[in-house]
């Protein structure tokens, strides 16, 4: 299993002290977050893609392109690319230069993001919410099989035998299809083939067992062999010391952020109660220390019927820089170790 890190690059001032960093030396902070990560063994780092104020990842490629050349094997990957508000010749042109740049590391998730600020923002309408997708899914997948394409559709100027260049190092380029908790978009991905990442942010991860299944089902129907189906998790997640150090430390900014998305949302307050039931056996969340997150990695592995990857999201509790590179260093020096001291989780289907 592979185990990485996803960072949205959220960067808003703890109200409790007024302090708060500027943009410029967050964007500092991550890279070194990211060389840590490539030092400490992980197998991949993320970067999300929003447009917001509290935000900073309006260009992932960028990003990781200026983490490939402070790195040497980690994979690269955006978590995920709002791919409906972009021209996919684009995408594919900017991953495919980081996979040059990187020497074959670039990965992209693409999906529709949980926000929806893309859409106003690059004149696109949410009423083609679903079809924006589907059609720009599938001419990047085109692009990604021949550099020669003929295509045409209702979002964008046809294609009649322009060349999308330059080509990546890897043949196929990866790319992984995030999704939410939709069935439909669980067997988009089977039938396509793509391997599937799942963000799972609350609640009980087993109930998503279900969709997973669909998932696998729709790629067995649709001639895909068991070696392509594959599924990681997008978790929130922090690795201390100690169980009481992790949820301190984590605790206040995740809540702090939650409620302000939830004041946007309508959602009811998040309160440490809501936390608590996420950070136990049976929760979401990945938090605690690296014995009893290790072993909640191996047990979600096995409810969802097997996982290729893992990937913790931290920055969503906006913790003070020393504290996320300690919890990088622990989840590469003893959480991976312990999971893979677990063995793997063959991946099944239905039971």
């Amino acid at each position: 299993m592979q185990i990485g890190i996803d960072s949205f690059v959220i960067n808003t001032p703890d109200p409790a002290t007024s302090g708060g960093i500027s943009t410029a030396e967050r964007m500092s902070n991550l890279l070194a977050e990211i060389e840590c990560a490539d030092q400490a063994g992980l197998d991949v780092f993320g970067i999300g893609e929003h447009h917001r104020a509290d935000f900073a990842d309006s260009a992932p490629a960028v990003i990781l392109a200026a983490a490939a050349g402070r790195t040497h094997r980690i994979r690269l990957t955006s978590a995920v690319t709002v791919l409906s508000a972009h021209d996919p010749v684009r995408v594919f042109q900017d991953f495919a230069t980081l996979d040059l740049i990187s020497k074959g590391r670039a990965e992209m998730i693409v999906g529709r993001g949980s926000f929806v600020d893309a859409y106003p923002l690059f004149g696109l309408s949410l009423k083609d919410y679903d079809s924006l997708f589907t059609e720009k899914l599938e001419l990047l997948l085109e692009i990604r099989n021949q550099p020669i394409i003929h295509w045409s559709g209702k979002h964008r100027a046809a294609l009649t035998g322009q060349g999308v260049y330059p080509r990546p190092v890897q043949d196929p380029l990866p790319i992984w299809l995030g999704v939410g908790g939709t069935p439909e978009s669980f067997i988009r991905a089977g039938v396509l083939g793509l391997p599937l990442m799942v963000a799972i942010i609350g609640g009980d991860p087993e109930h998503f067992r279900p969709l997973i299944d669909l998932y696998r089902e729709a790629g067995r129907e649709s001639g895909h062999s068991p070696d392509r189906l594959t599924v990681g998790v997008h978790a929130i997640g922090y690795v201390a010391e100690t169980h009481e150090q992790a949820t301190a430390d984590f605790s206040p900014g995740y809540l702090r952020s939650f409620n302000e998305i939830g004041k946007e949302r309508g959602w009811g307050p998040t309160t440490r109660a809501h936390f608590d039931a996420g950070v136990s056996p049976r929760g979401a969340l990945l938090v605690g220390n690296p014995e009893t997150v290790a072993s909640k990695i191996v047990s979600l592995s096995a409810k969802l019927g097997g996982l290729s990857r893992v990937s913790f999201q931290m920055s969503v509790a906006g913790l003070p820089q020393e504290r996320a590179l300690n919890a990088i260093e622990l989840i590469g020096r003893q959480v991976m170790p312990l999971v893979r001291q677990a063995g793997p989780v063959v991946q099944v289907s239905g039971s």
